[in-house]
C-alpha cells in the first residue's frame, strides 16, 4: 500500500473512533421517577446547631411530645400532614413569637400552605410554647433564617 492510502485510512478510522465516541451517552446517575418526597416525608433538609440553649433543650422536648407528629423531626415538615417551621416564612419578621403563641392556643386557618387548619392545642402551656420557640429560632438561625 502506498503511503497516502495509509495516512488517508488512519485519518478515517480516527474520524470515525471520535464520531462514534461523540455519539456515546455519557452515563448519568440514574433518576426517581417521581421527584416529590412522599407523603409524611421531611419537606426541608435541617442543620441543627452544635448546642442549645437550656431553654432550647426544653422546647425540643416539648416540640417532640406535641408538635413533631405534625410538623416533623426538627420542625423540617411532613409533605401532605403539616409545613416546616425551618422555613423563611416563619422568620421573626413575619411570623413573631406571638403568633406561635396564638396558634397553640387558637389553632390557625390555612393561609400559607394547603394543609388545611391548624387546632387548637389546648394541652400545651404558654411556658412550653416559650421553650418551643426558643428551639425553632435557634434552629432556624443555624439555617440562615434570622
Amino acid at each position: 500500500m502506498n503511503q497516502y492510502t495509509l495516512a488517508g485510512a488512519a485519518v478515517f478510522a480516527a474520524a470515525l473512533a471520535a464520531f462514534a465516541f461523540t455519539r456515546t451517552p455519557a452515563p448519568t446517575a440514574p433518576t426517581e421517577p417521581n421527584a416529590t418526597p412522599a407523603d409524611g416525608a421531611a419537606m426541608v433538609t435541617v442543620t441543627l446547631p452544635d448546642t442549645l440553649s437550656p431553654e432550647a433543650t426544653m422546647g425540643k422536648r416539648a416540640f417532640n411530645a406535641v408538635c413533631a407528629d405534625c410538623h416533623g423531626e426538627n420542625a423540617a415538615g411532613r409533605m401532605g400532614i403539616a409545613p416546616p417551621l425551618i422555613h423563611k416564612i416563619y422568620e421573626p419578621s413575619h411570623h413573631g413569637d406571638m403568633a406561635f403563641q396564638m396558634a397553640a392556643a387558637n389553632g390557625v386557618r390555612a393561609h400559607h400552605w394547603k394543609f388545611g387548619d391548624m387546632p387548637p392545642q389546648p394541652d400545651v402551656t404558654r411556658a412550653d410554647v416559650i421553650s418551643i420557640i426558643a428551639y425553632i429560632r435557634e434552629v432556624q438561625r443555624a439555617n440562615g433564617i434570622n
